[in-house]
């Protein structure tokens, strides 16, 4: 049998961030997002199926990068829905960003309904140790 070191805080925010994914709130849904970092950027990726290219928008401020739109409710003809588990109106997702980012330089493409956000880590803005004089 093998042992697992438990860590009651990763517990914790596993569950959060599950009861976070159903949370009513004042935007209407929350699309899944991945965030993930490589030697020089930042890589959001954000299911956003059903939204067009003008009903996003993308800000970045102070280190924050915000993703908004809608996404339109159900169009059918029928009397009655037996099931809706895709949500539909406003959303907002906002997300701080550790170093730098060149605010210039960030990218934005969506295919297939998949909404990618590339922010190059600003290099001038670096560590860098100060000198004592």
């Amino acid at each position: 049998m093998a042992f697992a070191r438990w860590d009651p805080i990763r517990d914790l925010l596993t569950i959060q961030q599950r009861l976070d994914r159903f949370e009513p709130g004042h935007a209407g849904w929350k699309p899944p997002v991945d965030l993930h970092e490589t030697a020089g950027e930042y890589v959001i990726t954000a299911e956003l199926p059903g939204v067009a290219r003008d009903q996003i928008q993308i800000h970045f401020h102070d280190g924050r990068l915000t993703l908004s739109g809608e996404r339109q409710g159900h169009v059918c003809a029928c009397e009655q829905f037996h099931r809706v588990e895709r949500g539909s109106g406003s959303f907002s997702r906002t997300f701080q960003l550790p170093v730098p980012v060149d605010s210039e330089a960030i990218r934005a493409d969506l295919r297939n309904g998949v909404l990618t956000v590339t922010c190059p880590k600003d290099p001038d803005a670096a560590a860098r140790r100060i000198q004592i004089t």
